[in-house]
């Protein structure tokens, strides 16, 4: 990671191109759309059977398991967009990180339903600027306060165009109620590639390649 290189992203003018985004994260889905579905197939029955088999389970399951699996889809994207070989433990990967996750899954929430409550405008604005907030975590090796400060202050560089992503992300999601749900497992890891890829596109220059590993440290901003 380049300090510098980091102080500089987040005090000058950010921009990344929408459809571009787009079009890269297919490419990543493409490479490996079988494994892609397979393993979101496999969230989402576990999902359901703590909804529908589990009920009294279910925060636990959101706080827990969901937000380390889930991660995995970006491990398996680092990969991807590497060169690299993928095999189906890759999207496992996520546990590897899991204090960061919880602690960033259930910390930022906490702080949006609390924004949101306050005004509403804090909680949309801290819903939109913890954006990155994991993926920091996972290639800074960042604890999980300063992941979600760094993710905040680069997001805020150009808050209004991530704002227009985010809702495009939901509405493609949302969209899927036609199918009755059934376009998830394509809908939700292209969710998380493009999420990737603006990321990766933005701090190209700053941190290394690959993850760095679950931080177990506090690296203070610059």
């Amino acid at each position: 990671m380049n300090p510098e290189k980091l102080q500089q992203l987040l005090e000058s003018e950010v921009d990344f191109d929408i459809k571009s985004a787009f079009v890269k994260a297919w490419e990543i889905f493409k490479s490996q759309a079988l494994l892609h579905v397979s393993f979101m197939f496999l969230v989402l029955t576990v999902q359901a059977s703590f909804v529908l088999y589990l009920k009294e389970y279910v925060l636990l399951y959101s706080l827990l398991i969901a937000p380390p699996l889930y991660s995995g889809f970006y491990l398996v994207a680092n990969k991807i967009s590497l060169g690299l070989p993928v095999s189906y433990s890759d999207y496992f990967g996520g546990f590897q990180y899991f204090w960061l996750t919880f602690t960033i899954w259930l910390i930022a929430q906490v702080l949006i339903v609390l924004g949101v409550f306050a005004l509403v405008a804090p909680g949309v604005y801290l819903a939109v600027g913890y954006f990155f907030s994991v993926l920091m975590g996972m290639f800074g090796g960042f604890d999980f306060w300063t992941s979600m400060e760094l993710s905040r202050k680069l997001v805020t560089r150009n808050w209004w165009k991530f704002f227009v992503l985010v809702l495009i992300l939901i509405a493609m999601n949302l969209a899927t109620l036609i199918t009755f749900g059934m376009a998830l497992v394509i809908t939700l890891p292209m969710t998380f590639f493009v999420n990737y890829v603006v990321f990766e596109e933005l701090t190209r220059e700053v941190f290394a390649s690959e993850p760095s590993g679950p931080a177990t440290t506090h690296e203070s901003e610059s």
